[in-house]
């Protein structure tokens, strides 16, 4: 008996993993195309408890602690410090990723990055920056908007400190955001850092790495409804002071 591979076109034979897995993915188990999953149908209806003004804390970062307690304590939500950081450039082209917070109170909220990274050299150029914490599974989002601006050293020398080792390795082997040639050029990297600094001995810190502290300008706290019905409660900073306005969903 002859190879699989003795009955196909070379043509039609996929380049590598990747075309072979989208050969497979677009067709079922019988062969036939796949319909194109259609996300119109696709919503829900939420049903939760009303947000009102007389619930929310005196200040925002005291109703995102009661949030954020909330959330963590629900087993559904994976990684519930997990946010959108939001940058735009001098051109005002926008870009979004994923990042870890790491701290806050009541001068603002914190993260840590590589500062020669996308998002470190646009919030250079541009310090308006937009957070966004989708926690769906309990039909809230929040939202912060404000400025951000740089740790400084020390604190950022403390939180390297607590990170695993691996990461502080891997803190020194990504150029974040730089095109690279192969992840085994990146692997190669990490494993001579790995043989430079043992498990044993303190890895320094990089110094284009470090923290980003975004000073909240408004924070919105938004509950999903029935009929799209929802509830948007946002604070706004006034002098030292907040207030609190309801915007339409």
């Amino acid at each position: 008996m002859g190879h699989v591979t003795d009955a196909l076109d070379p043509a039609d034979a996929p380049r590598d993993a990747h075309d072979a897995h989208d050969a497979r993915d677009s067709r079922d188990t019988a062969g036939a195309p796949l319909e194109p999953l259609d996300p119109a149908d696709m919503r829900e209806q939420y049903r939760t408890r009303e947000l009102i003004t007389d619930d929310l804390a005196p200040e925002p970062i005291g109703q995102f602690a009661r949030w954020f307690k909330e959330t963590a304590a629900n087993p559904a939500i994976h990684e519930p410090n997990a946010m959108i950081v939001s940058t735009a450039d001098a051109d005002g082209r926008p870009s979004s990723r994923t990042v870890l917070l790491k701290h806050y109170d009541e001068a603002g909220f914190v993260f840590f990055t590589n500062y020669g990274s996308r998002k470190g050299r646009e919030l250079t150029a541009n310090p308006y920056v937009s957070l966004l914490f989708p926690w769906h599974p309990l039909a809230r989002q929040v939202i912060v908007t404000g400025r951000a601006e740089r740790t400084g050293r020390d604190e950022t020398v403390a939180y390297f400190r607590t990170r695993p080792h691996g990461s502080q390795l891997g803190a020194w082997a990504s150029r974040q955001s730089t095109v690279i040639g192969s992840r085994a050029e990146l692997l190669a990297r990490y494993e001579e850092l790995a043989a430079r600094y043992p498990k044993d001995e303190q890895v320094p810190v990089p110094p284009e790495w470090g923290g980003f502290r975004v000073v909240p300008e408004t924070v919105e706290f938004w509950q999903g409804h029935e009929n799209r019905l929802h509830d948007r409660l946002r604070y706004v900073a006034e002098g030292g002071s907040w207030r609190v306005e309801r915007l339409s969903p």
